[in-house]
């Protein structure tokens, strides 16, 4: 893992999604599983457990990749972070409505893009000798 950028990345931003997903359930008592508003997480980052369920997801698999190969954490890291990207634009137009199931908030739609901008960053320039095409 000490070589792999894309190993030691996918593992750590594994680990914490995994932590904040965790966490996020201590806030979330009582609002609805895909309320478009939630519970504030670190009193800043608002959740629903639809959110922590995604964040538990996510974490799972960049934690997987990690742990498994450069080229399984490469292939997740670049997706995730693909995602992260279309997901951090989107949330800025869907905020303030019905579409937001997973009770996104400006603070969020930041963090998203920031997790975005190093996993694609990782994703797609380190560990150039390694086929991101693996199966995950």
């Amino acid at each position: 893992m000490r070589t792999s950028p894309n190993r030691l990345i996918g593992t750590v931003f594994g680990a914490v999604y995994v932590l904040v997903g965790l966490l996020g359930f201590a806030v979330t008592g009582g609002v609805g599983f895909i309320a478009t508003e939630g519970g504030l997480l670190l009193g800043i980052f608002e959740v629903n457990p639809l959110h922590n369920v995604a964040h538990l997801l996510i974490g799972a698999a960049l934690l997987i990749a990690g742990l498994s190969s450069a080229s399984a954490a490469k292939a997740v890291n670049t997706t995730v972070g693909a995602v992260y990207l279309l997901l951090g634009l989107l949330g800025f137009f869907i905020a303030d409505s019905a579409l937001n199931i997973l009770a996104l908030n400006t603070a969020d739609h930041f963090l998203h893009l920031a997790s975005a901008i190093v996993l694609l960053g990782v994703g797609l320039t380190a560990d150039k000798n390694v086929n991101a095409k693996a199966s995950v």
